[in-house]
């Protein structure tokens, strides 16, 4: 079962999806109490059709292990993904995905990395709150820019169980310098370009934030992307290697940014097998 929720980060009301793993069901009721509880207002959960079988058994008595997938584009570029949600739920994960403020009809503005990571934060501490979430098996998968927020997630807290960067950007001044059609909005959302401030975008590189992870990385990414070149997964690895980090790379060979639907199911699959 699928769920919009909404949630409060740095005083917004933004929006996320949750989803819970195949054959499992949990009443509006509940998750909607337990926001009032968290938070101390009444917010809105509304159920969605999800392509999983119907919901028979109630979840609440377990312990599962969580999963936050943090989208990557702007705006309405790059949403998050509901069919992939519900791949990760169905490989027996509660799956929580920020859709980052100023989007989906939340409150505030999305800043590639900036303040809208606190909605990654404040996600990690609704998924954690949760009583049916292992606090201690809650992990971290940022896909292309949500590389940048999963990563800076991982630094942040610590606890994270494990981080994964799928076609992830690494140095944000790289793709600077290689997408030309990002330049305009990065000035914008970023300050400025990386020679007027280089620390917005170092801030928003894992690269530059490689030596502050603490827990196993694994880093996915085709060959011939051409979104976030190759060299990004690449040089992360490298860096993390070199840092003494414990780091494993899965490299699509001949494949893009996305990947066709039968190798994105055998990724998924190798992904999810590496962080259980």
């Amino acid at each position: 079962m699928m769920y919009h929720v909404t949630y409060l980060s740095g005083g917004f009301r933004v929006k996320g999806y949750l989803c819970l793993p195949n054959g499992f069901s949990l009443p509006v009721s509940f998750l909607e109490q337990h926001l009032q509880r968290l938070y101390g207002v009444s917010l809105t959960v509304i159920p969605l059709t999800c392509p999983l079988p119907q919901a028979t058994e109630d979840i609440r008595s377990l312990q599962l292990p969580a999963f936050l997938y943090c989208r990557g584009g702007i705006n309405r570029v790059g949403r998050v993904k509901p069919d992939w949600v519900a791949q990760f739920a169905n490989q027996g994960f509660v799956v929580f995905a920020p859709a980052y403020r100023g989007n989906e009809g939340g409150e505030g503005r999305d800043e590639f990395g900036g303040a809208e990571n606190e909605d990654v934060r404040e996600a990690y501490r609704f998924l954690s709150s949760l009583p049916f979430v292992d606090e201690n098996q809650i992990s971290i998968m940022g896909f292309s820019r949500g590389a940048v927020n999963a990563a800076q997630t991982a630094v942040q807290i610590p606890a994270i169980h494990k981080l994964v960067l799928w076609g992830g950007v690494s140095d944000l001044a790289q793709t600077y310098e290689e997408r030309m059609d990002l330049r305009r909005m990065l000035k914008r959302v970023v300050g400025g370009t990386p020679a007027k401030v280089p620390e917005a975008y170092q801030a928003r590189s894992p690269i530059h934030l490689a030596g502050q992870v603490t827990c196993p990385v694994l880093i996915m990414h085709g060959t011939e992307d051409v979104q976030v070149d190759f060299s990004h997964g690449l040089n992360m690895y490298r860096s993390l290697q070199e840092l003494g980090a414990d780091v494993i790379m899965h490299t699509y060979e001949g494949y893009g940014h996305h990947l066709p639907a039968p190798i994105h199911a055998e990724a998924i699959q190798r992904m999810m097998d590496w962080v259980r």
